[in-house]
């Protein structure tokens, strides 16, 4: 309120009375300059009543929400709906122009305020996690794999004769669709078995380079955070192969700012070699809804150019999301569940390696990986795994997510590419196995429920399994 409005106030009630309110919403505004001043992630996170003070604030900068505003263009962000305009605070204008996801937009001074603002907390964020040498970021409304194609499409307007991208093997459909959605061709490296352990093929890139040319390899796109049994691909050794052949480097690191490991991986990546653009996952990282990605990378300049490269205006609803979130979070906040992760990995890690030892199984060895983790499955007399990948089902069943149950022998094919043994990594891994992963947001409650319910399917599998072999047992004799 302006002073005048505020004189007026003081004839309805006493002026005591108002100046504790002014003072009160002094202390909301301080916070709000600090943050628009220094477009830095607050340390403490802030409460609702501040940061839909600010939303509330914003939305009245655009042009849908000025009284009297007369829209005669084809994109005025009206609203049909209340809830619609409810739910996304009014801000209706979305992101960035035609030319430029980044970009300032006329009628919408708020919304391009309120992108501004994220883009530098999340790349405070990142840097948080532990890639300190990070130079731009922008979000994106568009999940991991069709980020990555952004990426690849701009780096095809640089290098046009290009048209192969080295892929070592990652079985996630995203990824793999995204070099094919962008028009170029997969060359699969197969990873290398070192124990229990997928690793990169390091030679194999290497022949690949040497067999096909640099000038016809558009990139090679690594993966920082994966499904054991495979490990992050060795970024290292790979930016270090780019630098020396100038082939570009994109990595795909969907869920890896949640683990200081695999950050670490990408700033050490960066510092001895070529990294031109890493990808993460709104969702897996910051626990929003699905449907958002930061593209980050070490040359400014490039993560313009990808910004440049989205086709028309952006919708604002991830941006809004991640804005909402890290002021509620605060540094300290995020910083917090990043610990609390790490602790749920080592909690899940001693549950499901007690898990395995009282049904016969083993955790696997994959020290690499920091965020999945398995245990072996081998039902007896179960050729087709059939029995096995049942085990899945079975817990989705109890209201278990995101486990992954594995069985060797079965082929799927993606876009025309035939891969054996789809899911395990590896054309011949050898065991049939679970998964599970201490993603961020995992509570100690989260990890008991789990192997409880686990154990009661492991327990039914195994019974059902014996009395299969007991009888065709039976029926031989």
């Amino acid at each position: 309120m302006n002073e005048v409005i505020l004189e007026l106030c003081n004839r309805l009630v006493p002026q005591a009375y108002i100046t504790q309110g002014v003072q009160a919403r002094a202390t909301h505004e301080h916070v709000i300059k600090q943050l628009i001043e220094h477009r830095k992630l607050p340390q403490e996170g802030w409460d609702d009543q501040t940061i839909e003070l600010l939303l509330n604030e914003l939305a009245v900068m655009d042009s849908n929400n000025f009284p009297g505003n007369c829209g005669v263009g084809e994109r005025e962000s009206r609203f049909a709906s209340s809830l619609v305009a409810r739910r996304h605070y009014r801000l209706g204008h979305g992101i960035g122009r035609s030319g430029d996801i980044t970009t300032v937009q006329p009628k919408a001074a708020g919304s391009s305020i309120l992108m501004k603002i994220t883009n530098s907390m999340a790349m405070d964020v990142i840097k948080l996690t532990g890639i300190k040498s990070v130079k731009n970021c922008f979000v994106v409304p568009v999940a991991t794999g069709m980020a990555l194609v952004l990426c690849m499409l701009t780096l095809k307007l640089k290098r046009p004769k290009a048209k192969y991208v080295l892929w070592p093997r990652i079985d996630q459909k995203s990824c793999f669709k995204s070099i094919i959605t962008a028009g170029l061709e997969p060359i699969i490296i197969e990873n290398v078995l070192e124990g229990d352990e997928l690793r990169t093929d390091m030679a194999a890139i290497s022949e690949k380079i040497q067999e096909l040319g640099t000038e016809s390899i558009l990139c090679i796109m690594s993966t920082n955070s994966c499904f054991a049994p495979r490990a992050p691909d060795r970024l290292e050794e790979i930016s270090t192969v780019c630098q020396e052949h100038a082939i570009p480097h994109i990595v795909n690191n969907a869920y890896g700012l949640q683990s200081t490991k695999c950050t670490h991986l990408l700033q050490q990546a960066a510092r001895v070699g070529r990294v031109d653009a890493f990808v993460q996952s709104l969702d897996k990282n910051f626990m929003v809804p699905v449907g958002g990605a930061i593209i980050a990378g070490f040359d400014k300049n490039f993560i313009n150019e990808i910004g440049k490269t989205y086709p028309g205006r952006a919708s604002a609803a991830p941006s809004v999301d991640l804005f909402i979130t890290l002021l509620s979070l605060g540094a300290s906040g995020y910083q917090q569940l990043l610990d609390q992760r790490k602790e749920m990995f080592a909690y899940l890690a001693s549950a499901l390696e007690a898990c395995a030892c009282k049904f016969g199984e083993r955790k696997l060895n994959t020290k690499n990986n920091p965020i999945s983790q398995g245990i072996t499955l081998s039902l007896p007399d179960d050729p087709n795994g059939d029995q096995t990948t049942e085990i899945g089902s079975m817990l989705f069943t109890r209201f278990v997510s995101g486990t992954r149950v594995i069985a060797p022998g079965k082929d799927t094919t993606v876009n025309g590419y035939t891969f054996k043994n789809f899911g395990s990594h590896s054309n011949m891994y050898p065991y049939a196995y679970l998964t599970a992963a201490a993603a961020i947001g995992m509570s100690k409650n989260d990890v008991d429920l789990f192997i409880n319910r686990l154990e009661k399917v492991l327990l039914k599998s195994k019974s059902c399994s014996n009395k299969l072999e007991t009888n065709g047992r039976e029926q031989e004799s």
